[in-house]
């Protein structure tokens, strides 16, 4: 039963994925397209995640906190350019 969920939920999760490069390529403008980038290595976090819990292997997880902590700053960092035009004063 647990190997049947965590299929589907990252065959849904790669969906959204994709539905976030779409929107990263396509978008009408830079918010959009900076919004699509962060929800994409969100759901690149919860798939790493869900294969560390199918793998049984711990290893997956300091990954996933790794790309969580890189995620942050650039978001910080692009936030700030789209908002200033500049990332360092």
């Amino acid at each position: 039963m647990l190997e049947t969920a965590i299929s589907l939920s990252m065959g849904l999760f790669t969906l959204a994925w994709l539905l976030n490069l779409y929107r990263l390529i396509a978008g009408p403008s830079l918010p959009d397209r900076a919004l699509a980038l962060d929800t994409m290595y969100i759901n690149s976090i919860a798939l790493i995640v869900l294969y560390g819990i199918q793998v049984n292997s711990k290893l997956y997880f300091e990954a996933a906190m790794l790309i969580a902590l890189i995620g942050f700053v650039s978001t910080v960092a692009v936030a700030k350019y789209v908002t200033r035009g500049d990332i360092i004063e």
